[in-house]
């Protein structure tokens, strides 16, 4: 008896194998079918093993005559039972599916509801999907339409500088060296507005490249100080600077020193002259912590959650002035340090505001 049912066991296992085999082939073949067709394949595949078992079994005659009809027939029934679920449960499936793609045609996209939970899952994420990308596509529309405005006026007064000056319109050297001096300021704050779109658009497009090296806040903290220094004196704010000895992390010094360098000069910009600007460095909470206090004022509670939008404008927070760059600082430097794994954040204290950046520590 022993033999008999190793030997059905193996012949079932065999033939099923096979069976299987061949579902996996039609599988590949009709993979591009509806769902419904590649549920009748699972279903008739497994009724075709359970039938090879069966097969195995008549093969060595442990039943036969009028039972082995009773077992085919109740197989037989078995498997257009299961073809009929199969069918009902590929019709629903397949008319949720239609649902979905006539919602993801219809603009705007709005997740339809009571789908079968992947489908759904799906479907969610598409609508979040649809939403960041209505959101980027109207702050890029409000940048170019910013940023063209602000080409257009630093243009216009370079061209009628160079024109006065070509046409002898302006002969006297004083209002000359003015002239010159007053293009050569505003090619530079071009130069600056260029090179902060470019900067912004090789973070927005994952082309940002970190040079990693294990760091110390504290000399990060010094040279940004001594860089900005002289914006500082020339608006007559003080900067200073508390930084524990040894707070290490591992960052790229150049790119995390811009972004740094761009919340203080934020920073310096929007405090009135004989008001301070603190920088710290330390540790919270088990991260590197780099934060920058100014005397702005404060931010409104509802332009908070904005001030690193790109094309954000609130009065608290970044607009163009006529001392350099496209405006572009907290948007870059919070692209910087999400690609350093780190969060940046800003919250109102006292009579300004604090811009936070948190940074993993580097252990030992």
């Amino acid at each position: 008896m022993g033999t008999e049912l190793w030997m059905v066991v193996a012949v079932a296992a065999g033939l099923g194998l096979l069976v299987a085999l061949a579902g996996v082939w039609v599988m590949g073949r009709l993979r591009t079918k509806s769902i419904g067709v590649m549920l009748a394949v699972v279903v008739v595949v497994a009724v075709a093993a359970t039938l090879a078992g069966v097969v195995a079994i008549i093969m060595k005659m442990i039943i036969e005559g009028p039972v082995k009809d009773f077992v085919l027939s109740v197989v037989a029934v078995g498997g257009l039972v299961g073809l009929g679920v199969a069918f009902v449960l590929a019709k629903r499936v397949v008319r949720e599916s239609r649902r979905l793609v006539d919602a993801v045609r219809d603009m705007p996209f709005v997740a339809p509801q009571g789908l079968p939970a992947e489908l759904q899952t799906i479907a969610n994420t598409l609508e979040e999907a649809y939403a960041r990308e209505r959101a980027l596509e109207g702050a890029r529309r409000e940048l170019v339409a910013w940023v063209s405005h602000d080409l257009r006026t630093p243009l216009a007064g370079m061209r009628a500088m160079a024109e006065a000056l070509e046409d002898g319109v302006v002969s006297d050297p004083e209002t000359v060296a003015r002239y010159h001096g007053q293009i050569k300021l505003e090619v530079e704050r071009l130069s600056a507005m260029v090179d902060d779109l470019f900067e912004l658009s090789r973070i927005h497009a994952g082309a940002l490249r970190l040079s990693r090296a294990r760091i110390g806040l504290a000399d990060l903290v010094a040279d940004t100080l001594a860089g900005a220094e002289p914006l500082a004196r020339a608006k007559g704010v003080m900067l200073t600077a508390e930084a524990a000895e040894t707070v290490p992390v591992e960052a790229d010094a150049g790119a995390l020193g811009r972004a740094l360098g761009n919340l203080v000069v934020n920073a310096i910009r929007h405090t009135p002259s004989d008001r301070t600007v603190v920088l710290r460095a330390g540790v919270d909470e088990g991260m590197a912590c780099l934060s920058v206090t100014d005397c702005c004022g404060g931010i409104p509670d509802d332009d908070l959650p904005r001030v690193f939008e790109v094309a954000f404008r609130g009065e608290a927070a970044r607009t163009p002035t006529a001392d350099g760059g496209a405006g572009l600082g907290l948007a870059i430097a919070q692209g910087i340090v999400e690609a350093h794994n780190g969060v940046i954040g800003v919250v109102n204290d006292g009579p300004g505001c604090r811009f936070e950046i948190r940074l993993p520590l580097v252990s030992g």
